[in-house]
């Protein structure tokens, strides 16, 4: 099987590095997070390099591309550590409207979205559901044709940037329950909606969002009522799979600043990366790097399988990358001494944004339990 890229993911892969070097250096970036609306040019500019566009369906202005041009373009936001939010407005926003949205939705939101037009957030989790996805207490109750949200939805990534949010809500059944959730595309301006703003560790930036009686439409439901934990399950995976291919990115770079930095920094009249024990070291991160772009590819292909093949591949992935950040990002840091995590130093921001990463949709603990369980359920 070849796995090179393709002319064109290669092109792609290309113009994102060449603006992140001229555009969203260290410096600029910098910058940016310090601003409120810079983020707004970088994302017209997205729009320009057919990025927002690349994965969704041509007939709504989308350009038709896979999940592996949506991991060529992560890996490369992660070498340039991007914070627009890609991910929730591409992958799942999108992803979520692309497999259960009604034909009025993607005409409206997925060209939206591809012209640059639409920021989506995804409301999904809340103050005491950690990670379990089926964990809803956010309620929706039928009113006339419509409904009426209430509740509370934490560390919403990317909603301080948003114009809509994708809220999931319990329209039945238990707080814990498969069944009985259902997914809602409210305006973040709709009476009721309010918003807590903030940065979070890494430069990216969330939001409480509280929802008080808030009434939307029939056309407001994505997909089926009481059924869309199968599809939050499948977007939820492929965002993973995008942040797997952001911590390679991460990595890589980590890996190339520490062998550079080792060759100028000087100990006892010698280059420390004349030293053994640290040429030994940077080989390991550099193995490490390498074997997690394996496993973050093979989470990308798998996503077209079944369910439980899905499932399995991400958790894998996010398994051995999990593991794999931590080890990259201690061994840059250790080798850098205590500039290492200074502001000033990119190599630290890299360790921050790969630890976020671990910790989103799900940490290293969390999946392996996922992958046993359904690697129990497949021997059964």
């Amino acid at each position: 099987m070849n796995f090179d890229y393709t002319e064109e993911q290669t092109m792609l892969r290309d113009s994102i590095a060449k603006w992140a070097a001229g555009q969203y250096d260290f410096d600029k970036r910098r910058a940016a997070l310090a601003s409120d609306d810079a983020w707004k040019s970088n994302w017209a500019t997205f729009a320009e390099l057919g990025l927002l566009a690349a994965p969704l369906p041509e007939d709504f202005g989308g350009l038709g591309g896979s999940a592996i041009d949506v991991s060529v373009v992560m890996e490369e936001f992660g070498k340039a550590l991007v914070v627009e939010p890609y991910v929730p407005t591409v992958v799942i926003g999108a992803g979520a409207i692309k497999y259960a949205g009604s034909a009025a939705q993607k005409e409206e939101h997925l060209t939206a979205i591809a012209g640059g037009e639409r920021v989506i957030a995804f409301a999904q989790a809340e103050p005491k559901s950690r990670w379990a996805l089926n964990d809803v207490s956010v309620t929706a109750k039928k009113e006339g044709a419509g409904y009426v949200l209430n509740g509370h939805k934490a560390v919403v990534l990317g909603a301080p940037q948003a114009d809509t949010l994708l809220v999931s809500a319990r329209t039945a059944g238990g707080q814990r329950d498969a069944k009985g959730v259902s997914l809602f595309l409210v305006p973040k301006s709709a009476k009721g909606v309010t918003t807590r703003d903030y940065p979070t560790t890494d430069g990216t930036r969330a939001s409480e969002v509280y929802l008080e009686n808030v009434s939307v439409g029939a056309e407001a439901l994505v997909g089926a009522a009481d059924a869309a934990l199968p599809v939050i399950e499948r977007i939820v995976d492929e965002a993973n799979a995008a942040y797997c291919a952001e911590a390679v990115g991460c990595m890589r770079t980590m890996t190339t600043l520490t062998q550079e930095y080792a060759k100028t920094r000087k100990q006892f009249g010698r280059a420390i990366a004349e030293f053994q024990v640290l040429q030994h070291r940077m080989v390991d991160m550099f193995i490490a790097s390498e074997e997690s772009y394996s496993m973050a590819l093979r989470a990308t292909i798998k996503l077209g399988e079944s369910d439980e093949e899905r499932a399995k591949a991400v958790s894998a992935a996010k398994v051995s990358i999990g593991k794999a950040g931590r080890f990259v990002g201690q061994a840059a840091v250790q080798i850098h001494g205590g500039m290492g995590v200074t502001e000033e130093m990119r190599v630290g921001h890299y360790f921050k944004r790969v630890t976020m990463l671990d910790a989103t949709f799900g940490n290293v603990d969390t999946h392996l339990k996922r992958y046993m369980a359904l690697t129990a359920k497949e021997a059964a």
